[in-house]
């Protein structure tokens, strides 16, 4: 085990492993003694979109870039994209260091607190791992409950045109429809989170996004796997790029 506790997030946008991302300054706050790695594939979540599933070739990507960090010598693996969840599942089986899902906590929540859970994406390939995450969870916690999807179709796409406006404006329509058939809306993608309190405000119900409660997991994982807390004298940062991303999240 190293001095120095290390958590390495797993990327499929190099946006989203930009030093003054959401995720690091919740890493920063957190666990500001940690050393954090950054590995990037930045053209995962293209491919997943491509093929309409997370195909044998980007589960192997997420895989070799779960191994990097291994070898590394992180303490927690975190991946910071939802659409490569049955990825990281393959993932966890083939490395011995922990792997935190920015979506574990987040569905984990919905399952304890609501019977009917809506999920809400702005990516199709990003429903099927996230409905399959909540079931998942409610089946660990022996809950009955039921899942409605609403997709934002082409939203993600404005989003990365430039339009944020647009794109807030696209979800806060899919969220008043989907409100209208579920007790709680889960955010399927960490760029929507951004929108968590508008959306609970103009539809009345509780609105789960993943960034705050994923990192928070992470770090209690990152600590119970450290024998003490680390006492690093500054913050490291590194991004590493494995051969090529999971900008929707």
């Amino acid at each position: 085990m190293s001095t120095t506790a290390s958590i390495a997030v797993l990327h499929t946008s190099l946006l989203f492993a930009s030093p003054d991302s959401i995720i690091n300054e919740y890493l920063a706050e957190l666990a500001p003694d940690a050393k954090v790695l950054h590995f990037v594939d930045s053209d995962v979540l293209a491919a997943v979109v491509r093929d309409g599933e997370v195909s044998p070739a980007s589960t192997q990507r997420m895989v070799h870039l779960a191994q990097a960090a291994q070898a590394a010598g992180a303490d927690v693996i975190f991946s910071a994209c939802s659409s490569v969840g049955p990825a990281i599942d393959v993932a966890r089986r083939l490395v011995s260091v922990p792997i935190v899902k920015i979506d574990d906590a987040m569905t984990a929540s919905a399952v304890e607190t609501a019977d009917v859970i809506g999920v809400l994406a702005t990516v199709p390939t990003t429903l099927p791992p996230t409905r399959a995450l909540v079931e998942d969870k409610a089946r660990a916690a022996g809950r009955d409950i039921t899942v409605q999807e609403r997709l934002c179709e082409g939203a993600f796409s404005v989003l990365m045109s430039g339009d944020r406006d647009r794109h807030d404006a696209m979800v806060l329509d899919g969220a008043r429809a989907l409100a209208t058939e579920a007790d709680v809306i889960v955010l399927a993608q960490a760029s929507m989170a951004p929108l968590a309190p508008a959306i609970a405000e103009a539809v009345g119900k509780p609105v789960l996004s993943s960034p705050r409660s994923g990192t928070e997991n992470a770090v209690r994982v990152l600590h119970e796997q450290t024998a003490e807390p680390a006492h690093a004298t500054g913050r490291a940062f590194e991004t590493l790029e494995w051969q090529g991303g999971c900008g929707a999240r």
